[in-house]
């Protein structure tokens, strides 16, 4: 795969870059070694190499689902601006 100015311009317009017309046929020729390099990947040989582990495959250790700290609800509400029933009043953001 070759990139030629169009497809330079394009990309950088989908990416939102400004680039000046001079740097153009710098930025093609690093776009087409990075292609080459991907594919020098793809042609390489993985049939002899096992998938790496995936995170979805470990068993994670739970702990327990108990209450470790006390109810300290008036303690806190006791120095809040503004409370009412239990919970804490802020003023409006939204209208």
């Amino acid at each position: 795969m070759s990139l030629d100015k169009t497809d330079v311009e394009k990309i950088a317009y989908l990416a939102r870059l400004a680039i000046d017309d001079n740097d153009i046929p710098e930025y093609a020729q690093d776009l087409n070694n990075i292609f080459d390099l991907v594919e020098q990947l793809n042609d390489a040989d993985t049939s002899t190499i096992s998938p790496m582990a995936h995170p979805f495959d470990a068993k994670q250790r739970l702990r327990a689902d108990t209450v470790t700290e006390t109810n300290q609800r008036e303690k806190f509400q006791a120095i809040a601006p503004k409370t009412e029933d239990g919970v804490y009043l802020v003023p409006q953001v939204i209208e």
